[in-house]
């Protein structure tokens, strides 16, 4: 039987492909202008129509993977993963690369709703946090990779190297994929307790087992059809919330600077390597902060988590805005490296993998693969905005006050889980499900 670790890390490789194909355009559009003439908006069309595609990927996912099953789901995306990076790489214009890209979109977003259902479902309880968090993870050592080839074919600017060599992980994700196992909570639904039991075994105790059966059989009377689920009265204002939610994490910085951080620091003074060799940093941290985040996530609220990343957010985007403004763009290259980073250690210790966590527990069982691809198309449109209109912003107003609608963003973020995001720490997710069905008998009563 599958040893249950390699179940979780094979299971978290989407995350990685995520990552990579997140971050290996941002040093790989130092060179593709050399190749291929690039305006301002074309730059951004690059870079965000993987996004755009990652919208419908999220779409669709959600409702196939609650009829396809977690598993078979993740097979297809692995396949589309590798089309989609050979069809970008062996792209000889605009119009190739961006269909290269928006059939990652595609796998993207497919992977971005589906991974965090599938870790979601397959952790125990008590260790669903740091399990789930396991797709952040994935994602930011994706980014890392990413960073490392872009330096490593930097002399030869080799971009076609950074984008193409993205095809062995995913395949790697397709011949791993025929060993996992589908989730309890799926099996349960289609094939029935005896099935589910067979996996739970992998990564439950016999108590354990008993006692999340009873309470998904409980819930499954409750439930009706995915559809119905989806539009009744007692889920909307919560799928609301993790909507908002899900674009909040897009839309308060980060990716400004996975997808532009060499611009910027080209544009600062830094030459193209030094400027790559800035993000190697940057990823390097990004993945030992989220370490440590995995490590602590069960113990801490995760709404306090989310605060404190607001805070320190917010407090290094301002703080870079304030020097730039005294000293100038020119003069500001290591202090603009030092803010981001910092902005990244908050991130990656707080927003970065709770939101992933958190998605799931939301949503009920019947609609959580669709209700959790709504909530990451919702993720993908922000990330989208972002990526599109962050170089023309900064053509039209300074990067300090780009920065500074930044943190004006992560202010209203903050507000936002104060007063509308639930607690969902150290509950199952048949209690948290119970509860919000509960809340909402009782405001509608």
């Amino acid at each position: 039987m599958i040893n249950k670790k390699l179940i979780y890390i094979l299971g978290a490789l989407g995350g990685l492909l995520y990552g990579y194909d997140l971050g290996v355009i941002s040093g790989a559009l130092l060179f593709i202008k050399n190749d291929i003439p690039l305006t301002s908006f074309t730059e951004g069309l690059v870079v965000s129509s993987l996004l755009f595609g990652a919208i419908f990927g999220s779409g669709f996912s959600g409702p196939l993977s609650d009829r396809l099953g977690r598993r078979k789901l993740i097979f297809i995306i692995s396949i589309i993963f590798t089309i989609g990076t050979l069809v970008a790489t062996f792209s000889q214009s605009v119009e190739m690369l961006v269909a290269g890209r928006l059939i990652l979109g595609f796998a993207v977003g497919g992977s971005s709703a589906i991974v965090p259902v599938y870790l979601s479902e397959m952790a125990p309880t008590h260790e669903r946090g740091s399990l789930s968090s396991l797709n952040q993870l994935m994602i930011t050592i994706g980014i890392l990779l990413s960073y490392l080839i872009n330096y490593a074919f930097t002399g030869i600017e080799g971009w076609r190297w950074m984008i193409g060599l993205g095809v062995i992980p995913s395949i790697i994700l397709m011949i791993g994929v025929t060993f996992m196992p589908e989730s309890p909570r799926w099996l349960l639904k289609y094939h029935g307790e005896e099935a589910a039991r067979r996996v739970m075994k992998i990564t439950r105790t016999k108590e354990e087992i008993e006692e999340e059966i009873y309470e998904m059989i409980e819930i499954d009377r409750l439930s009706e059809g995915t559809w119905k689920v989806l539009s009744s009265s007692w889920l909307r204002p919560i799928l609301i919330i993790g909507c908002i939610f899900a674009m909040f994490q897009q839309i308060i910085g980060t990716n400004a600077i996975i997808y532009y951080a060499p611009t910027i620091f080209t544009e600062a003074g830094l030459g193209n390597s030094t400027a790559i060799l800035s993000t190697v940093g940057i990823g390097s941290i990004n993945v030992i902060v989220t370490i440590v985040a995995i490590m602590i996530i069960d113990k801490v609220n995760r709404k306090k988590l989310l605060l404190i990343g607001n805070i320190g957010m917010v407090s290094s985007l301002i703080i870079m805005s304030a020097f730039i403004h005294m000293v100038g763009l020119a003069s500001s290259a290591w202090i603009i490296v030092g803010c981001l980073t910092t902005f990244i250690i908050f991130f990656a210790f707080t927003w970065g993998p709770v939101v992933w966590v958190m998605l799931p527990e939301l949503f009920p069982m019947r609609a959580r693969g669709a209700a959790t691809g709504i909530a990451t198309l919702c993720l993908s449109l922000g990330s989208l905005l972002v990526a599109q209109f962050f170089p023309m912003l900064t053509e039209v107003i300074s990067i300090k006050f780009v920065f500074l609608i930044f943190a004006a963003i992560g202010v209203m973020a903050m507000l936002f889980v104060i007063k509308y995001l639930p607690e969902t720490r150290g509950r199952s997710l048949e209690e948290i499900e119970v509860e919000l069905r509960k809340r909402t008998k009782t405001k509608n009563a």
